[in-house]
């Protein structure tokens, strides 16, 4: 058996499953408080996937008083030094890939791929601005810390929550559901920097209760099931490279794309390869 019939075969009972209600559901427990009951349910997540707690600026699981607390939970001071770099990686998690975008098309695995147009809901002035340019899809386990920071310093000038499927996305998925990071459901931040514009996307993923973002809080729900945008006045949200910028309830991915000739990966960004948020992510050309 091919090792890509056996990815799609594996991602069959994904289509199949009501990915919206169990992704309620587990958004309704994750934000429960339960008392020791909750503290329970953490402890065996961190045990399960083998969580370093002493990075956690409260390493205590008793004191969470819901899941959702104990995933989205800061790190200690001093835990992700910024590298001297143009760019740091934003997130704790692996590559999933990473490299040029051909012309609109992003490579998500071998066979796939999808535009940056349809990444983004539909813009197709903004996702001009990305032509041949630079993308990096950075995968969060769920063991890893859930926040988000900038890549970069940026002013925010718009945010778009676009609807879509809740696929898992882990690596088997992403070899396995056509336009995965297109298809589900997203919430695009798109910044203005010093060398132009840069976007970070926010995939969601089966039972990933919802998404927030630092200047707007949570995004979803609500899931009206149509494209959602709020735009903002330039240099009234001004984040520094390394600020936090959101946070996952329960983890997925963040897709980045910047415009041609702005940035350089660095040479040993290849897929699967671990990373922390803060480590060097590449230079100006």
């Amino acid at each position: 058996m091919s090792s890509s019939f056996s990815d799609r075969l594996a991602v069959v009972p994904q289509y199949l499953i009501p990915k919206q209600t169990l992704t309620a559901f587990a958004g309704w427990v994750a934000g429960q408080q339960w008392g020791s009951t909750t503290t329970a349910i953490i402890n065996r997540f961190v045990r399960r996937y083998n969580v370093n707690m002493a990075e956690a600026a409260n390493p205590d699981t008793a004191s969470y008083p819901s899941f959702n607390a104990f995933f989205t939970r800061p790190l200690r001071a001093n835990a992700r030094p910024l590298a001297d770099s143009d760019f740091v990686s934003p997130v704790d998690g692996a590559i999933s890939q990473c490299g040029v975008i051909d012309g609109d098309r992003i490579f998500q695995a071998k066979g796939h791929s999808y535009t940056a147009q349809t990444l983004v809901g539909g813009d197709a002035a903004l996702a001009a601005a990305f032509t041949n340019g630079t993308f990096a899809t950075l995968y969060l386990s769920p063991r890893d810390y859930h926040r988000i920071h900038m890549p970069c310093a940026g002013r925010l000038t718009r945010m778009i929550h676009v609807p879509g499927d809740l696929f898992s996305v882990n690596p088997t998925t992403a070899r396995g559901v056509p336009g995965l990071f297109a298809r589900n459901e997203r919430v695009v931040c798109v910044f203005e920097g010093e060398f132009g514009p840069f976007v970070m996307v926010l995939v969601g993923a089966t039972i990933v209760g919802s998404m927030a973002t630092v200047w707007h809080g949570v995004v979803n729900p609500p899931r009206p099931g149509q494209v959602r945008e709020w735009t903002y006045e330039m240099g009234n949200i001004n984040l520094d490279k390394g600020e936090e910028m959101g946070r996952f309830l329960l983890g997925s991915t963040v897709v980045l794309l910047m415009p041609q000739g702005t940035w350089q990966l660095p040479t040993d960004w290849t897929p699967a390869r671990p990373i922390r948020m803060g480590e060097a992510m590449g230079q100006r050309p």
